[in-house]
């Protein structure tokens, strides 16, 4: 988990450098910006003036971005854009890996499929 969160700003990165690459299919652009949308609001499922518990949801939505991100998004992309080494985007998976393993896999398919 802190692996995650001291990942945020190459992750953030990475995010905006995806979003304006042209090759990025539609749908994962789509649940890029919903993402980052709902991680600036206010509004959470959760409230983050919850000690701890607040910042379930954005820990669970973020690692959720970035294991769909490396599941279904060429890995190739990803690291032509990742600012870190190939090794600290590994360490990142493996934490995202981690926490996404509470999402059902259905849903992850369904947020980041292509058609």
């Amino acid at each position: 988990m802190s692996e995650l969160l001291r990942a945020l700003p190459q992750l953030a990165r990475l995010i905006a450098r995806l979003v304006a690459d042209p090759t990025l299919p539609r749908p994962v652009k789509i649940a890029l910006a919903a993402a980052a949308v709902y991680l600036a609001s206010p509004i959470d499922l959760v409230p983050d003036f919850i000690p701890w518990l607040g910042y379930v949801d954005d820990l669970l939505l973020a690692a959720l971005v970035v294991d769909g991100l490396l599941n279904w998004v060429d890995r190739a992309l990803i690291l032509r854009y990742w600012p870190g080494s190939p090794e600290s985007l590994e360490r990142v998976a493996r934490a995202a890996r981690l926490l996404a393993a509470w999402v059902p896999r259905r849903l992850k398919a369904r947020v980041f499929a292509v058609r």
